[in-house]
């Protein structure tokens, strides 16, 4: 999925673990991800934790849709800054799935809480 991922290939993602319900990535702030303030755009950290929830939301073989979702911002981000994304799976079921992301750096400290929600199609990825 990554591979065909052209938006997540700008932002400079790479993928550290997947496995069925669960995707950790991380990638590095760049200087034109930064808004007005010289701080990470609110746009860039929520496509991070939409990345790990895509990944998260596919691990079990079939194409999965986002329904919903929801972030809060709690920290900034700055150039050099490495960022970590863990989504994890907190249910599913034959047609939903619902997934809860932390964007971290690399200190721990939480930079953002990302909520999604997809529906499971039948599609089977190949």
């Amino acid at each position: 999925m990554l591979a065909n991922d052209a938006f997540s290939k700008w932002m400079g993602v790479e993928l550290v673990d997947i496995k069925q319900g669960y995707a950790k990535i991380k990638m590095t702030v760049r200087d034109e991800m930064l808004n007005g303030y010289k701080i990470l755009h609110g746009g860039v950290s929520f496509s991070l934790a939409d990345s790990a929830f895509a990944f998260a939301s596919n691990s079990r073989g079939r194409i999965a849709y986002s329904i919903s979702t929801t972030i809060s911002h709690l920290e900034k981000a700055l150039t050099g800054d490495v960022l970590i994304a863990e989504a994890t799976e907190e249910y599913f079921n034959e047609k939903l799935g619902k997934y809860k992301v932390e964007v971290r750096r690399e200190d721990e400290t939480l930079i953002a809480s990302f909520d999604g929600m997809v529906y499971r199609t039948r599609k089977v990825i190949e």
